[in-house]
């Protein structure tokens, strides 16, 4: 038995726990009374061209090539569609022969750092980061380095960056827009981290890659997501339809190696390779087909737009502060006492269910997931309300 993986299937992330935490507190008092923000689980359904999509691939009448294997990176018309909406949406030269299918964003990241990193390498993280990064960093045998964001809005560090680069570095992984911050890296540092890391590269004589983790891409509020490959050669993108289509259940996704990248069809068949050596190969038939048909899609993202409005402007208005999101689904909240964990703790006294920073690379903090019911968040005010007073009292 391995040790090691025994170990982390103990230990889910704290995110899993305190969901599992809010299925059993619903059981006991009623999903009406607890407030669980903790899962970025999409509350707004699919666009109705996904059901159609659906029900009319299943209607064709050919089940044996709908279900059957695909080729291992994905059906050819799929990928060359994706390609070409990638050209049209972005300007990015694009083929099929640069897209990889995957079970989703988590497969994408983890297949490209096995595909770009030798045993010791480094990966940077930007924190506040998806806790999951340091898994799949890890998975493919190499280290985290984290470096913490500046600012209000926790942009990027560009000295502290310079200071983190070394020969080790295989890469950065950047997630714009950001889980948990709900921040939108601009152009302008989009431009100057790519300086910065050819002139490294360039130092260093190897290529440092940026893996840039896009599922909330189309989950904006008024601003615009630079497309890293346009800005950097060296980039990967790893995508997926969980959030845009509001299907993180359907585990569909893919890598995008930038045509520019040094090596690039090497690059390529290392993912090839690497999704081999993880046994991600030939994504699901159906949902490949789906996302062909609904590609540039997006579910009513309104709803989330509205939900961001409330909370951010009622909690802020309490007191809390917080990182206006620009992005994504999450509240990044300033913890009540220097203890983000002690701070959920007796949150719980009131049912609001938070997520403390300190896995996300960050302490001192909070993410509320409003990517939940209007009302939900519209009962809860109350409770955020007695909990912030409890440490005013003090």
């Amino acid at each position: 038995m391995n040790l090691k993986m025994m170990s982390l299937g103990k230990k889910p992330s704290v995110i899993r726990e305190i969901f599992e935490y809010s299925n059993r507190r619903k059981a006991q008092i009623g999903a009406e009374n607890v407030f669980d923000f903790s899962l970025g689980n999409p509350s707004i359904p699919a666009p109705k061209a996904v059901n159609d999509a659906i029900v009319s691939l299943v209607s064709e009448g050919n089940s044996v090539a709908l279900h059957g294997y695909t080729s291992a990176a994905g059906d050819m018309a799929v990928r060359t569609k994706i390609a070409e909406n990638i050209k049209s949406r972005f300007g990015a030269d694009a083929s099929a022969q640069n897209i990889y299918m995957t079970c989703g964003a988590a497969a994408s990241l983890t297949v490209s750092l096995k595909a770009v990193c030798n045993e010791g390498d480094e990966v940077i993280l930007l924190a506040p980061y998806f806790p999951e990064y340091d898994v799949f960093v890890e998975n493919a045998n190499a280290v985290s380095v984290a470096v913490c964001g500046v600012g209000n809005n926790f942009d990027l560090d560009l000295s502290a960056l310079e200071k983190a680069i070394s020969e080790k570095t295989a890469a950065i992984i950047i997630n714009s827009p950001n889980n948990p911050t709900g921040n939108v890296i601009s152009a302008e540092q989009i431009e100057a981290l790519a300086a910065l890391l050819k002139e490294k590269s360039k130092e260093y004589k190897k290529s440092i890659y940026i893996i840039a983790d896009e599922p909330y891409r189309e989950l904006t509020y008024g601003v615009e997501v630079p497309y890293i490959p346009n800005y950097y050669d060296n980039t990967i993108v790893c995508y997926s339809y969980s959030k845009s289509l509001s299907l993180p259940g359907e585990r569909i996704g893919y890598i995008f190696v930038s045509p520019k990248c040094e090596g690039a069809s090497d690059i390529f068949a290392a993912v090839c390779g690497a999704g081999r050596s993880l046994g991600f190969v030939c994504a699901p038939s159906l949902m490949q087909r789906v996302a062909m048909e609904c590609d540039g899609m997006t579910a009513d993202i309104s709803e989330y737009d509205k939900n961001r409005r409330l909370l951010y402007d009622s909690l802020t208005e309490m007191g809390y502060t917080a990182v206006e999101p620009k992005g994504a689904f999450y509240l990044f909240v300033k913890s009540l006492e220097e203890d983000a964990n002690a701070f959920c703790e007796r949150a719980k006294k009131y049912e609001l269910l938070l997520v403390p920073s300190d896995s996300f690379g960050a302490e001192g903090y909070v993410r509320i997931s409003y990517c939940v019911a209007y009302d939900t968040i519209k009962r809860s005010l109350s409770a955020f309300k007695a909990l912030y007073d409890e440490y005013e009292v003090k």
